[in-house]
């Protein structure tokens, strides 16, 4: 079986600059990510989140790494560029990770105020609970 770098888009949106609600958008981000995609922590090869330069209140990093089996999954936050009229209190991840070559299609995870950004991947409701 041959293997392959593939990588996974998703993002979401934030009500406001906490901690709490930055941990509560990130973990329900994640929890998507792994529903909707047949992930090993083992085969990431990274996953790199980008916040709007409204939030700073937590990296979301350190909510990944406390997921079970994330502990050597190299993480890394950084600021999203500001664009004028962009989407605000928005945060993206783009992970890569390690597959068979026959990995089912990919399905990246656009939540909350974050499907304006990528209407094309937003599952209906009814595919989101299969």
């Amino acid at each position: 079986m041959s293997w392959r770098v593939k990588a996974i888009r998703g993002a979401t949106t934030v009500r406001e600059n906490t901690a709490e609600a930055m941990r509560e958008a990130v973990s329900e981000l994640l929890d998507e990510l792994e529903r909707r995609n047949p992930l090993n922590p083992d085969d990431i090869v990274s996953l790199t989140f980008s916040v709007t330069r409204d939030l700073d209140a937590m990296f979301p990093a350190a909510v990944a790494r406390q997921r079970a089996g994330w502990q050597n999954v190299p993480l890394l936050d950084v600021q999203q560029m500001y664009v004028e009229g962009s989407l605000e209190r928005c945060i993206r991840l783009l992970l890569h990770f390690n597959c068979p070559e026959d990995q089912p299609p990919i399905e990246h995870p656009y939540l909350r105020g974050a499907q304006v950004l990528r209407p094309d991947w937003v599952l209906t409701e009814s595919a989101n609970h299969r």
